[in-house]
């Protein structure tokens, strides 16, 4: 089984957002891709171990609103990219016309 690698990260300090390609299966059957979005805190434990968490203080919340909204922009741009390559430029068809 392959190891599913993130896509694109988003940090400010400890805090990371992190967007996955996973797939699936559509209800027909098919396979689709899809992604995901997770968000964690680093800390160093009482041993100076690194750890994370899926918790926030207070403090963390603006770092954690602006790594969520860096990962949504990059999640809408990305798909407004996929969607223009496929889409026929109307104005290109006017000109022909």
């Amino acid at each position: 089984m392959e190891k599913n690698t993130p896509e694109k990260k988003f940090s400010t300090g400890v805090i990371t957002a992190t967007v996955w390609q996973n797939q699936g299966k559509s209800r027909n059957g098919e396979i689709v891709a899809y992604r995901t979005v997770s968000l964690q805190r680093r800390y160093k434990d009482k041993n100076g171990v690194w750890q994370t968490a899926n918790s926030f203080r207070v403090n963390d919340l603006p770092k954690a609103a602006l790594v969520l909204e860096k990962a949504y922009e990059y999640l809408v741009l990305r798909e407004q990219e996929a969607a223009s390559e496929y889409s026929v430029d109307e104005d290109l068809i006017e000109e022909v016309i």
